[in-house]
């Protein structure tokens, strides 16, 4: 893979790096007409970054076929309008099959969820990526960092043995940890995405990161994007009036160790007509009292 197609995915990383949620049916499945309508939104809103199979997507309740559902319609849909950043995870083996089926399909990245085993060694987590981007070689890689342990050394020595590891999904909630960790790392090396989205943007901003995840962005695309328009300005005034916009919703988010993480996405574009409003266990549907007032905020959006 020629340096000049990485610099093209490095560039889609430094941007609003939105996580499409995964609608359901009535009967439970995948419903895909609808979630080609949620990607046009995204897309005709200005968005040209998509991680299908996110933790928005609720990709760990998703069954191995409706993984590769999703990223088939994502690329379908999609076309040249976007980059693709396939979220793949779970065993080694199952990871590799979901990059390589990511690389068939035409993808241009795959972001490695944190490795979820209780017993997770600093140099087990090298070896887990390195096995996932040595199988995608042509692929960009970025790993989804969640493990406050991890030191940037580590990530150091991962992107030595695999050059195609061009950017990182921070997501430790802590902004001087996240400052070190990329110093540590190499500031310039990679591309840093501040993987808890538009709350922790700004102060991750001001220590190095270039983009942002979001699943707010499902919901009101102009919202993420006039926070993205303000950071790479430097005007954080305005980024902060941004982030006093959506403190309540994503406050709402983040309540009970993030378990209505999506669920208040999806409430909100049930409100607005868009999608179903379920979600799998072990998320939950909310309270008659929650889902008003969610649908309060994304109204008083004028999305």
């Amino acid at each position: 893979m020629s340096s000049v197609a990485f610099e093209t995915q490095r560039a889609a990383l430094a941007d609003v790096v939105a996580i499409p949620v995964t609608p359901f049916a009535e009967d439970g499945s995948v419903a895909p007409d609808t979630y080609r309508a949620l990607l046009r939104r995204l897309l005709d809103g200005g968005i040209t970054t998509l991680t299908p199979n996110g933790n928005t997507g609720e990709f760990y309740a998703l069954t191995p076929e409706e993984r590769r559902l999703v990223t088939e319609l994502t690329i379908d849909e999609a076309g040249d309008r976007a980059a693709i950043l396939v979220g793949v995870g779970h065993d080694i083996p199952t990871a590799v099959a979901s990059a390589r089926h990511a690389r068939e399909l035409g993808a241009q990245m795959v972001m490695v969820h944190q490795p979820v085993h209780p017993y997770v060694s600093q140099a087990g987590w090298v070896d887990y990526h390195r096995a996932v981007a040595e199988a995608v070689p042509e692929l960009g890689v970025v790993p989804y960092i969640r493990n406050p342990q991890l030191t940037g050394a580590r990530l150091a020595e991962l992107a030595d043995a695999c050059p195609n590891v061009i950017g990182v999904k921070y997501a430790v909630p802590d902004a001087a940890k996240f400052a070190a960790f990329a110093r540590d790392a190499g500031l310039e090396r990679f591309v840093w995405v501040a993987g808890l989205a538009e709350p922790y943007a700004p102060s991750y901003f001001s220590a190095g990161a270039t983009g942002f995840t979001s699943g707010l962005v499902n919901v009101a695309p102009a919202v993420s994007l006039n926070m993205i328009e303000a950071l790479r300005s430097g005007d954080y005034p305005a980024a902060m009036k941004v982030w006093e916009q959506i403190r309540r919703f994503e406050e709402l988010r983040a309540a009970n160790g993030s378990a209505n993480n999506v669920t208040v996405v999806k409430e909100a574009l049930a409100s607005l007509g868009l999608c179903r409003r379920e979600v799998r266990p072990p998320s939950r549907t909310l309270r008659d009292d929650e889902r008003a007032e969610v649908a309060a905020i994304a109204a008083g959006w004028s999305i």
